[in-house]
């Protein structure tokens, strides 16, 4: 039996009407999600407060966070997957379906959190990361011990919460005990996933499996799982979609998601600072073992051997940008980045044909094929 979601507080978050049909990817589909995350924070003060100020103030650089932009990728695909297996926007469900959609961004906010403590990452959305912040609080009062592991310490308790308060609001949401049933393994699922792929990034880089293999294993967990497949599992499951629906999802929402980010991949080396928001080759320096760059360690072993010592000897240290520079050279060179977009594009391609085939409706695959081409050749 799969774990339940978590029983709350019994406080009910309220229950706004969305927007008729709010359409993914528009201002007001991302205004409706979070409006729906406002209220959630709003219910929760009363439970906060008590704590004291300190945890009050943990609480506030959490909805911050969550609120500080975002596409709202997840709730999208979760909302026009429920859409698609027949779900009613006007009907007296929509409220309750689009508070659970809107819980998996506290989901991605306990991911981002913890992801910016791993890869040691100072800034985010050009904004200092939560453990950042809270290292310059700590020294900003003058307080006793290290300052980096306060910072630390807050930001591993602040994606937790992030984590719990998820179950409340999906729990508190207003489905009814059926569609709260079909959903909760589906959420236990995908929990359990990015995690795993959280950890097997980790050891990956740890052990240095540099195997494209190993890449696309972390890919399909990390990212795949909870950005595109399971979000619009969940959709399906409130829906109370038939098997064969939900199989198709699962295959479209599995081959856009890896392919979303293999093109995150491309981003993460040669993107544009100013458009991305991240410093440029960070993943470089961060030493990320990308698709990206295991391919381009294969191409090098067999063609190259002073390019694959090179990029050995590079990865995962403080480049200077001429470094970052002739790094990109030398993977583009050696045919990886070809390489990366041909997978993007094939990916693409298999996920699309899985969904035009399906029995989603005609309104949802239009807006689902949009969706993926828009998360596999962003440009940030």
């Amino acid at each position: 039996m799969e774990a339940p979601l978590s029983a709350g507080t019994g406080i009910q978050t309220p229950q706004a009407t969305p927007p008729a049909n709010p359409t993914p990817g528009t201002p007001g589909f991302v205004a409706t999600v979070e409006d729906a995350l406002k209220a959630f924070f709003l219910t929760r003060r009363p439970i906060v407060e008590p704590l004291g100020p300190a945890f009050v103030q943990a609480a506030d650089a959490l909805e911050l966070f969550v609120l500080r932009g975002g596409k709202r990728t997840r709730p999208a695909f979760a909302w026009t997957g429920w859409l698609g297996a027949g779900g009613d926007p006007t009907g007296p469900h929509a409220a309750a379906v689009l508070n659970a959609c809107a819980a998996l961004e506290l989901v991605q906010a306990c991911a981002l959190v913890h992801d910016d403590i791993i890869d040691s990452s100072r800034t985010r959305r050009r904004f200092p990361t939560v453990h950042v912040d809270f290292e310059q609080r700590h020294r900003d009062h003058g307080w006793t011990g290290d300052a980096e592991h306060f910072g630390t310490s807050v930001a591993i308790l602040i994606g937790d919460l992030a984590l719990a308060w998820a179950d409340d609001m999906v729990h508190h949401a207003g489905l009814d005990a059926a569609a709260l049933g079909r959903f909760a393994p589906v959420w236990a699922l995908m929990r359990t996933e990015v995690l795993g792929g959280q950890l097997l990034d980790i050891h990956g880089e740890s052990a240095g499996d540099e195997s494209v293999a190993a890449a696309l294993r972390i890919n399909r967990y990390k990212t795949a799982a909870y950005t595109v497949e399971r979000p619009l599992h969940l959709g399906a499951a409130l829906a109370d979609a038939d098997p064969r629906l939900i199989e198709a999802y699962r295959t479209f929402g599995t081959d856009i998601g890896i392919a979303f980010q293999l093109r995150d991949d491309l981003l993460g080396v040669f993107g544009d600072p100013a458009v991305t928001g991240k410093p440029s080759g960070d993943d470089l320096r961060e030493g990320k073992r990308t698709v990206l760059v295991a391919e381009a360690l294969q191409r090098a072993d067999a063609t190259d051997p002073a390019a694959a010592a090179l990029l050995r000897a590079s990865i995962g240290t403080d480049l200077n940008a001429d470094q970052v520079e002739r790094l990109r050279a030398v993977i583009t060179e050696l045919g990886a980045v070809d390489e990366v977009e041909r997978r993007i594009t094939e990916l693409t391609e298999q996920g699309l044909a899985a969904l035009a085939s399906s029995t989603a409706t005609p309104a949802a695959k239009e807006r689902l094929r949009a969706m993926a081409l828009a998360a596999t050749s962003r440009t940030h």
